[in-house]
């Protein structure tokens, strides 16, 4: 019985009137040892069972997040004329690359309580409950992180960047930087209307590296005294090699 007027309900609720349906310019991105980035196109649409309702604007948000990882940040303070690590915290996790591109100001799209919940801004995808047992202004050194990864281009907030075109269609370009970390970069799509997120769309971006940089990062993982022999025999190679160098264009 019960199990009956739990699908009468399920039949009776009106189907979900915009969803996204979203894509990608590449899904796989192969780091070689020449590669200096790459810009990912992001674009999509939106579906509806009904006619685009007039009483709010509806706006897009784009994350792309890559692999988490404990990262420890240390505070620097000078001491006797030098600087030194003073204090230092471990972040729980933190995404190894971070962007977030929105149609319009983040005020207008996101309200704070979505945000909360869906982990959507550069703050908010890293965890630092622990830092608050280890130092007592955990919101410095979250800011140190967040600064000095966005001068490596590696968090990016792109506020406006999604063009969104008859409230239907919508693009975006995300710059990847040379530095990235290889594995799963998730990419998620978020419908707001009022600030409130009302559909999720997620895909996954992978990045691997190739060639010899492949065999090199598995044989440094999978052999460490044969990969520090090798890079041991490479440097003696390139100092004897400049050394030769100099000799015969000195005569």
């Amino acid at each position: 019985m019960l199990r009956a007027l739990l699908l009468l309900l399920a039949l009776s609720l009106p189907a979900q009137a915009e969803e996204v349906v979203a894509g990608l310019s590449q899904n796989r991105i192969s780091i070689t040892t020449n590669f200096d980035g790459s810009e990912i196109l992001i674009f999509g649409a939106v579906k509806r069972e009904s006619p685009i309702p007039d009483d709010a604007p509806l706006e897009v948000i784009i994350t792309v997040a890559g692999p988490s990882a404990p990262v420890v940040v240390r505070r620097k303070d000078r001491r006797f004329g030098i600087w030194i690590n003073v204090e230092s915290a471990e972040v729980d996790h933190a995404p190894s690359f971070y962007a977030v591109a929105t149609t319009a100001p983040w005020a207008d799209v996101l309200r704070d309580t979505d945000d909360l919940r869906h982990k959507i801004s550069v703050r908010r995808a890293i965890r630092a409950v622990g830092v608050a047992s280890m130092v007592e202004d955990v919101d410095a050194f979250t800011d140190a992180l967040v600064r000095i990864r966005e001068s490596r281009d590696l968090f990016q907030t792109n506020i406006g960047t999604v063009e969104f075109n008859e409230a239907t269609l919508f693009n975006t370009a995300i710059r990847l930087p040379a530095n990235l970390t290889e594995g799963a970069y998730a990419t998620r799509f978020f419908l707001t209307r009022n600030g409130e997120v009302i559909d999720v769309h997620e895909t996954v971006i992978d990045v691997q590296k190739v060639g010899l940089e492949r065999f090199l990062f598995n044989l440094s993982r999978e052999q460490p005294l044969i990969y520090g022999l090798l890079s041991l025999a490479i440097a003696i190679a390139a100092g004897w090699s400049a050394s030769a160098f100099f000799r015969y264009i000195r005569g």
